[in-house]
């Protein structure tokens, strides 16, 4: 026996490349093509830099505050994390331990079998429907030790209306169900209003798509207060503080700027649906995203070659190597001028 038998040894989620070429298109990581809101810009150009020497706010409460303010809730409901990564880990840490499997979609963020294998979490991946949605009836009647899905899913960009999603919970009052709703403010519409219903509901969002601030690393759930209470115990037990004096400021400032916040989603949406009729035309079919990417599968040209020779031309998206998703790429959406770059490379590729 040696040392490597008591280490914790895990396959890692693999993150979007960051390339850092100066000329390049990069459509591979979901990010948002547009800044960050003008207050942002103010609140970093007028912060207090004597404030670093001091540790933040440990309940994180001006933006907690903010967040409840803004979707109108207590704020013994709002639980904010380092990015929805970090709400979500401590979501799987405080929820998921019946010893029963906890329930998701096979396609899906690759990032929760990760956690679950980390954590030690039994889990069962229940299989999409061929047309890449997911079947409310196969997470209804089954033994099972939670239950968590994004909607719009990832990578598909496929939404479930409200009543999909309300059917889940209902049918599932003595588990959590997590609805991760990274891409919510392209088009769907939240489940939080469903969350004073069923306390075995969780919702969360983040800041890094809608929001332009994924480089800040917000993200936060909506629950309610007895289990926001137990996920913020759990955070209190590893981190006491996780979000920097000035991105807590910078996460309220963003919400005072809802005019830039619906322009910026509405240009992406615009965007995305021209993208939808570009790439159908280049022979791509695709599911009806609504989200600020696309999963689309060529008709005739493999996915990983596409992928080789749009990388060779410094423009990046993300291909996936898993079964049944090989053949598809995942095609963030970018500015209109960056879109159309795209659009002449696969037209040159595809011939």
């Amino acid at each position: 026996m040696n040392w490597e038998d008591n280490i914790r040894k895990v396959v890692p989620y693999t993150p979007g490349e960051q390339p850092q070429a100066a000329r390049l298109v990069k459509l591979n990581t979901n990010e948002n093509p547009y800044p960050p809101s003008k207050r942002v810009e103010q609140a970093i150009r007028e912060y207090n830099t004597d404030n670093l020497r001091k540790y933040p706010d440990p309940v994180i409460g001006e933006l907690t505050v903010a967040l409840a303010d803004y979707y109108k809730v207590n704020k013994n409901q709002v639980f904010v994390g380092v990015g929805s990564d970090d709400v979500l880990a401590t979501a799987f840490l405080t929820c998921f331990n019946s010893g029963k499997p906890v329930l998701f979609p096979d396609i899906t963020y690759s990032f929760y079998d990760v956690w679950a294998d980390l954590f030690r979490i039994p889990y069962k991946t229940v299989p999409l429907k061929d047309d890449f949605s997911i079947c409310a009836d196969d997470y209804i009647g089954k033994e099972c030790g939670g239950i968590i899905f994004p909607n719009p899913n990832a990578p598909t960009g496929i939404l479930e209306d409200l009543a999909f999603v309300e059917k889940i919970v209902s049918a599932n009052p003595d588990v959590i169900c997590i609805v991760d709703e990274a891409y919510i403010d392209f088009g769907g519409v939240s489940a939080l209003p469903l969350v004073d219903k069923y306390d075995n509901l969780l919702v969360v969002q983040t800041y890094s798509k809608s929001r332009s601030l994924a480089g800040a690393r917000i993200g936060f759930a909506i629950g309610s207060e007895k289990l926001i209470k137990y996920m913020q115990d759990v955070k209190f037990s590893y981190n006491s503080y996780t979000l920097t004096n000035q991105v807590i400021h910078l996460g309220a400032e963003t919400l005072k700027d809802e005019e830039y916040f619906k322009e910026c989603c509405g240009k992406v949406i615009a965007t995305r649906e021209r993208a939808k009729k570009e790439l159908a035309a280049l022979g791509f079919s695709f599911g009806d995203s609504v989200a600020n990417f696309i999963f689309a599968t060529h008709k005739s040209k493999p996915a990983k070659e596409i992928f080789d020779k749009l990388r060779e031309r410094n423009i990046y998206v993300r291909y996936f190597n898993k079964p049944r998703i090989d053949n598809h790429l995942r095609i963030s959406i970018g500015t209109d001028e960056e879109m159309d770059i795209l659009f002449e490379a696969l037209r040159e590729i595809i011939g």
